[in-house]
């Protein structure tokens, strides 16, 4: 249904923007207490965070999304890379 999309909010600058419009990426997370012994401990989170346009064009997404999924092997954004 159109107009009825969820909004969601941008990580970067706080704007609400629609869900089919915002821009999702993973962004990799790592938590560590530094002690540098066996009670060190090291953990590893991958989170979808949500951009409006205009920030995920000022960050550069779309360029580092192709290139993961040049990566990957995939096809993204009409070309190959």
């Amino acid at each position: 249904m159109r107009g009825r999309d969820v909004t969601v909010t941008c990580d970067n600058c706080g704007r609400k923007t629609p869900r089919n419009k915002a821009v999702s990426y993973e962004k990799g997370i790592s938590f560590s207490t530094d002690l540098h012994n066996e009670n060190d401990i090291r953990f590893f989170e991958r989170k979808s965070v949500y951009y409006c346009i205009s920030c995920a064009k000022h960050k550069g997404i779309f360029q580092k999304k192709a290139e993961q999924a040049a990566r990957r092997g995939e096809r993204f954004g009409g070309k190959f890379r």
